[in-house]
């Protein structure tokens, strides 16, 4: 048996999109010892469970410059990595029932053709010329952007990961980090299941348990999980083909495309922070009238299977990406608000230019760890 190396360059805590991206940048950009650890198996939490929505159609417009590279990588992933993820480029359409949702809409919208990103701005007659399925009686309007899409999000991480295995990145799976070493305001290491890896790199992108992880370094950011839950319906063709994401934003309900299928979801306002991932009845009933209300047709659809995932939100729903000071060597991005998928290719690259250059060429300002306490700060309010 070959015998566990007890060093590294750099320690990746986190088998998801985060981790598995960063693993593949870094070991792209010349980084020769890099260790990936996941206390589970690759890509079966947060990720693995994701709907795959992939959109530029943000408020901030740093998350829109996270969205324009990371859809550049999904476009060109096949060519680059031989992984067909199933993008589609079914677009994304944002629905508003209130005045002030719409006026945000439209200054969002002037953010995002600033940034040339294609978006189209329709009343609730254009919306229901081209998607006669939908309710349009009690909406301000709508915007569509015709670029935005969805992915397979275990397929892009997993081209990552083998990716990342073929350039020498070792990838512990089983392995649960039970805490980090840090000496004199130091990373010295990390203490796993599988025993201790000395570093003084770590990289916390472990989604919803990265509040934990950055405790024991001794530090505490502002990040919590949130169960969401997914539901299926068995295969669908009463609603032609394809199918956007279609957001109803006021009332935080979703619903798209997974052929033959449609997969449909809900934010929870009164749901608690947790770890639960069971999947709740009693919500389910309310998505499911949420997609009755705003989609008539789907009452003819059976509801199949369902299953709860986490986000993990930050007071403004932006993440924190970057170094901490008051730890040298410890490295973060958590805090996704559930937009962790479509912007790992990103954030994958900019931890890697953070850790091999010291710096990276993407504005962090909006993502820095001691932002909360500044109320001039804006963050993302295209959330769901």
């Amino acid at each position: 048996m070959r015998r566990r190396k007890k060093t590294a360059d750099i320690v990746i805590i986190g088998g998801g999109i985060m981790g598995t991206s960063a693993a593949y940048y870094l070991a792209k950009r010349g980084a020769s010892d890099v260790v990936l650890v996941e206390k589970d198996l690759l890509v079966q939490a947060t990720t693995g469970l994701s709907v795959g929505g992939i959109r530029q159609q943000f408020s901030h417009p740093a998350n829109i410059r996270l969205s324009q590279h990371s859809l550049r990588v999904f476009k060109s992933f096949k060519a680059e990595f031989g992984v067909d993820i199933y993008f589609r480029a079914a677009g994304y359409l944002f629905l508003a029932q209130k005045e002030t949702t719409w006026n945000d809409f439209l200054s969002s919208v002037d953010t995002q053709r600033q940034m040339n990103v294609p978006v189209e701005v329709l009343s609730p007659e254009e919306i229901k010329h081209r998607w006669p399925y939908l309710r349009v009686d009690d909406l301000k309007g709508g915007t569509f952007g015709p670029e935005d899409g969805y992915a397979d999000p275990y397929l892009v991480a997993m081209g990552f990961a083998d990716q990342a295995r073929r350039l020498g990145v070792r990838v512990e799976e089983k392995t649960e980090v039970t805490g980090i070493r840090v000496k004199n305001g130091r990373v010295e290491g990390v203490e796993t299941s599988g025993g201790s890896i000395s570093t003084p790199v770590v990289v916390d992108v472990a989604g919803p348990w990265g509040g934990e992880a950055a405790r024991m370094a001794g530090i505490n950011l502002p990040v919590k999980p949130f169960r969401r839950q997914v539901f299926a319906t068995s295969p669908f063709d009463a609603i032609p083909k394809p199918v956007p994401m279609v957001i109803d934003q006021d009332v935080t309900f979703y619903f798209r495309g997974e052929e033959p299928n449609i997969l449909m979801g809900m934010s929870d306002p009164d749901e608690p922070s947790s770890f639960h991932t069971h999947v709740d009845r009693d919500f389910m009933e309310r998505v499911t009238e949420a997609a009755v209300y705003r989609a008539p047709i789907l009452e003819k659809a059976e509801i199949i299977r369902g299953w709860g995932g986490l986000y993990t939100i930050t007071p403004d729903d932006n993440p924190v990406i970057g170094a901490i000071p008051a730890v040298e060597g410890f490295i973060c991005a958590i805090g996704f608000s559930g937009h962790g998928f479509q912007h790992g290719p990103a954030v994958g690259l900019i931890l890697s230019e953070l850790i091999l250059d010291g710096h990276t060429e993407f504005d962090l300002k909006p993502f820095a760890y001691d932002r909360f306490g500044d109320i001039k700060k804006e963050g993302e309010k295209k959330v769901v």
